[in-house]
């Protein structure tokens, strides 16, 4: 094998392949990025067995096809280091050489055949979706997740896709995070309550799409689920194990009890109140009425806190102690100038966070004592 290619390009796919290999395993080759290009457009693939990718690598002029095993730490950190624009591979199957204009590599390289096979996307059955909205659900819904959960699969994010939308939801037992948005379903694909996506899957998805505009295709079988972009191919294996029954988490809140409330000055409001908390004594009281709200925490070991915020808010006086955590988790991921409606039933009932574009945040709070 013998190849040209843009040093960028090529570090840009390999630290993303990089990215799925596992930093510890029984089997060695993992530790590998598998290179081919013997195929239409040369692609690079990787995985854990649990998650995998293939991506197309632009800029690459292919001299001698071939397969090639590239070692995660000493490519990845050559491409790093180097200073060329563009950058020679070729491998006899022994070792494999990296050149520059002023620098030359040899790298050990193992045989790609020992490599696990990745399959490709061959469904006809999928859902078409915005790879934007999809971004922005993972962001909104995967920092709720838990993954060292053992009673329920909490470990991921829950897909559930319809014929014309979906949703998605996470949750760790103290807060929940839902997010809905259109897709068109192709071939009736459809998925079941058991459709839990990996949070490291996730993650992995919303750096691989950040650059992919216009729509990707996802399809969910009974154990595995395949995201396809532009010139990307994402695969997972799903959670084992039970979500929780996540429409009975979310309350009805009354009517008068709405509070709008604009992102940028309150999550400033909550970081303040947040300095004087710490492992121990999570809790800030958030105390609405008056036209404003007053958030208190007081510590004895770290001292005390009161912020007031104004608001546009006549409603009755209200009062919940909540973890300021959980609420600047939900404030990050909105814009600053973005307004949302807080609803509070009263100080023991779950809060709820109704945000533009079909996102809601349930938080439970914190007992007083």
């Amino acid at each position: 094998m013998k190849i040209t290619c843009q040093r960028d390009e090529l570090l840009q796919s390999f630290q993303l392949a990089a990215s799925v290999t596992p930093s510890r395993t029984p089997k060695a080759i993992l530790r590998n990025v598998k290179l081919d290009t013997t195929l239409e457009r040369p692609t690079i693939l990787a995985t854990d067995l649990e998650v995998a990718i293939r991506a197309e690598v632009p800029g690459v002029e292919v001299e001698s096809p071939g397969v090639v095993l590239l070692p995660v730490d000493r490519f990845g950190q050559i491409l790093r280091e180097m200073l060329d624009e563009q950058v020679t591979l070729e491998s006899d199957g022994v070792r494999t050489r990296v050149a520059g204009t002023r620098s030359e590599f040899f790298l050990p390289t193992e045989n790609p055949d020992e490599y696990p096979e990745i399959i490709n996307f061959e469904e006809s059955q999928y859902h078409k979706l915005s790879a934007r909205f999809f971004r922005e659900l993972i962001r909104r819904t995967a920092f709720a997740t838990d993954v060292e959960s053992t009673r329920f699969a909490l470990g991921g994010v829950l897909l559930e896709m319809t014929a014309k939308q979906v949703i998605g939801v996470a949750t760790d037992g103290r807060r929940l995070a839902k997010q809905i948005g259109p897709a068109e379903a192709v071939g009736g694909h459809q998925t079941s309550d058991r459709t839990i996506v990996p949070t490291r899957a996730m993650q992995l998805l919303d750096r691989a799409l950040a650059n992919i505009e216009g729509e990707i295709q996802i399809t969910a079988r009974e154990n595995d689920v395949f995201v396809k972009a532009d010139r990307l191919l994402i695969y997972a294996r799903l959670l084992e194990g039970r979500f929780p029954r996540w429409r009975d988490v979310i309350p009805k809140v009354d009517p008068e009890n709405r509070i709008e409330i604009t992102v940028g000055p309150f999550y400033s409001a909550v970081r303040q109140a947040a300095i004087v908390t710490d492992e121990n004594h999570r809790g800030v009281d958030f105390r609405f009425g008056d036209g404003k709200v007053v958030l208190l925490s007081r510590n004895a070991e770290t001292g005390e806190s009161h912020v007031e915020l104004p608001l546009a808010y006549e409603g009755p006086n209200i009062a919940v102690m909540l973890d300021p955590r959980y609420v600047s988790d939900f404030l990050k991921v909105l814009d600053s100038d973005a307004t949302f409606t807080l609803c509070i039933r009263d100080g023991e009932s779950a809060v709820v966070a109704n945000a533009p574009g079909g996102y809601t945040y349930v938080i439970m709070p914190l007992s007083r004592e």
